[in-house]
């Protein structure tokens, strides 16, 4: 659960707003949307969290605490697919939700646009780089089901893609930024996509390059196709279940991600991929959530290690048979999990290099991150700066001067004045000499 902790103070008791959210750190926690056959439990999901968030908050202020809960691509899915089943798990939510002595004020579902553009309010604000006027930094979000790309572009004519554009006022600065969502692009939804894709070759077994060598498993057709993202694909007269081997060939694997994406259509003048326009890279970026979990468990999130040798070390990872896997992690990570890493590490990859465009150059410009300053990364904490309006349109009034250069003006002022009072006091000076002295 991803919950904002800390001291309240006075300044920043509205800071602490509480959100109740999944985290996307794997084996801790699902998404409400998950819950879509028992939205009873969607509801039940978030009691640790709030219990936690009772505990926290000191209890006079339980009842001036506003509480949001904001839902993005998993139920931006499940509401595609069934809006019956979707309006149930926020009814049982906001019922759970509604139960705690918090200012509860409502969930809803964020757009794609929304959660690109909080995710970069928050890595700039955390990193104070908006009320300083700095330049921004990028943001890049993974993740289950959807990813982001937001960054402001010196080259964004924003006439050219109008629904990409987001315009903030912050601080007195002006910031047009270029912010898409990919639905179906999240890990998730990714790999689905590529299992649907192999099994049109051949319904009965995939032998996966994406799977260490030796790895082995069923899978079930009707849980692989519940999604919108690979619904239309599902083969006719397909069987309950096909047969899932792995091989451990990372460069076949980038081949079978890279068949995910559209390169060539574009109406722009340019394009990162399936006809989204997408601007020049521009500036630093900070990649969090799935980005950050996936490349640190992969020991990858050192970006000045040339791009090549990132890629070697992946093929070399993705090569490393199954049961030696298993026994480097045995306990530590869910074998669901652990036996996905392979093609998730190679989906990020390419998904940076051949979707964004990312080069051996520039790829050093991307820093892996899960916090900034002890605080989450990702959309949660923009989300709540735009709920509570904390951060203003124009640049608080400031003094003309520094505490320092107040003191000092007062210093020199007072030097003076009492050297105006000696000079004063200098006419009577020579009568005083001039008296008689008794010795």
């Amino acid at each position: 659960m991803s919950i904002m902790t800390g001291p309240l103070s006075k300044e920043d008791f509205v800071l602490r707003v509480w959100f109740c959210l999944t985290s996307f750190e794997e084996g801790q926690s699902k998404g409400i949307s998950s819950y879509a056959a028992e939205p009873e439990k969607a509801g039940m999901s978030l009691t640790e969290c709030m219990r936690e968030a009772e505990m926290q908050v000191p209890t006079k202020r339980h009842h001036e605490t506003p509480l949001y809960l904001g839902a993005t691509a998993g139920m931006r899915l499940l509401n595609m697919e069934n809006s019956l089943a979707s309006d149930k798990v926020f009814q049982a939510v906001e019922k759970a939700l509604q139960s705690f002595p918090f200012s509860y004020q409502g969930a809803r579902i964020l757009s794609g646009q929304e959660e690109g553009a909080f995710g970069w309010v928050t890595v700039n604000y955390l990193d104070d780089r908006l009320k300083q006027g700095l330049e921004t930094t990028g943001a890049l979000d993974l993740g289950g089901a959807s990813t982001q790309i937001s960054f402001v572009s010196s080259n964004y004519d924003i006439s050219e893609s109008t629904s990409n554009s987001v315009t903030f006022r912050l601080y007195g600065n002006d910031y047009n930024l270029y912010t898409h969502s990919f639905l179906c692009y999240g890990k998730d939804q990714v790999l689905r996509m590529a299992l649907a894709h192999q099994t049109q070759l051949g319904p009965m077994k995939i032998s996966d390059p994406c799977f260490h060598p030796g790895y082995s498993g069923k899978r079930n057709y009707t849980s692989l196709y519940d999604s919108p993202c690979v619904s239309h694909r599902k083969p006719k007269n397909a069987p309950a279940d096909f047969d899932h081997t792995g091989e451990g060939n990372f460069s076949q694997c980038q081949e079978v991600v890279k068949s995910l994406f559209n390169f060539t259509a574009c109406k722009y003048s340019k394009c990162s991929f399936n006809g989204v326009f997408q601007p020049p890279l521009q500036g630093p970026f900070g990649a969090f959530s799935a980005y950050y979990f996936v490349m640190n468990f992969l020991n990858l999130t050192n970006t000045s290690i040339p791009l090549e040798t990132v890629k070697k070390n992946l093929a070399s990872y993705c090569a490393t048979p199954w049961n030696q896997i298993k026994k480097q992690h045995l306990g530590m990570v869910k074998v669901k999990y652990l036996a996905e890493y392979c093609f998730s590490g190679t989906y990020i990859l390419t998904l940076l290099t051949e979707g964004y465009g990312f080069t051996n150059e520039t790829f050093s410009n991307i820093k892996f991150i899960k916090e900034i300053k002890g605080s989450d990364a990702g959309w949660t904490l923009g989300y709540m700066l735009n709920l509570t309006n904390m951060i203003p349109a124009e640049a608080p009034d400031s003094p003309p001067l520094p505490h320092a250069g107040y003191v000092s003006i007062v210093t020199i002022i007072a030097l003076m004045l009492f050297i105006l009072l000696i000079l004063s006091l200098r006419p009577i000076w020579p009568k005083c000499s001039k008296q008689p002295q008794i010795v």
